[in-house]
């Protein structure tokens, strides 16, 4: 019981051809990469120093939202709470 389709040999199916790659343009690094190595412990403690104030002002900024509009946070806790309800297994 042979039939053509079995003596027809296996077809290989060949690879897709590679998409054309973009011209290479010259790439410049950022300002901040170029002194990686020659940072002075100076430059450091001044930058942690504003990380430490932008923090700051930033948790700052958060509490007065949430005390300001109440009704916000309580939505969010709302929210929460539903969220976790939903995905909890009885």
């Amino acid at each position: 019981m042979s039939s053509e389709s079995d003596q027809q040999p296996a077809r290989v199916r060949e690879p897709a051809p590679d998409p054309p790659t973009p011209p290479v343009t010259e790439v410049t690094a950022h300002p901040a990469e170029d002194r990686q190595g020659d940072v002075t412990p100076e430059e450091v403690r001044e930058r942690l120093r504003r990380r430490a104030i932008f923090l700051r002002e930033l948790a700052e900024a958060r509490e007065l939202r949430r005390r300001v509009t109440p009704h916000r946070s309580r939505r969010a806790r709302i929210h929460a709470a539903l969220r976790r309800r939903t995905f909890r297994l009885n």
